[in-house]
């Protein structure tokens, strides 16, 4: 019972986390749509290299969050 409680709490996190994570892509999406306009290209790429390295950043505590949910799914119940 004390791994699910824990889940709760781990899956919390990770959900703001993502959520964290996600609105900052956002940010920086902005930030070079804004900066295309304005013609300056030189931005375009290091914005990108970033919201790749956020990407996957993101996709890795996902993976991790649901491999931590199929574990405790598997224990059994008290």
């Amino acid at each position: 019972m004390e791994t699910r409680r824990q889940g709760r709490a781990l899956m919390s996190a990770l959900c703001l986390f993502i959520g964290i994570v996600v609105v900052v892509q956002l940010w920086l999406l902005s930030a070079a749509v804004d900066a295309l306009l304005g013609g300056h290209t030189t931005v375009l790429i290091p914005a990108a290299i970033a919201s790749a390295a956020l990407l996957v950043v993101n996709a890795g505590l996902l993976g991790y969050g649901l491999a931590f949910d199929r574990r405790v799914r598997r224990e059994p119940r008290a």
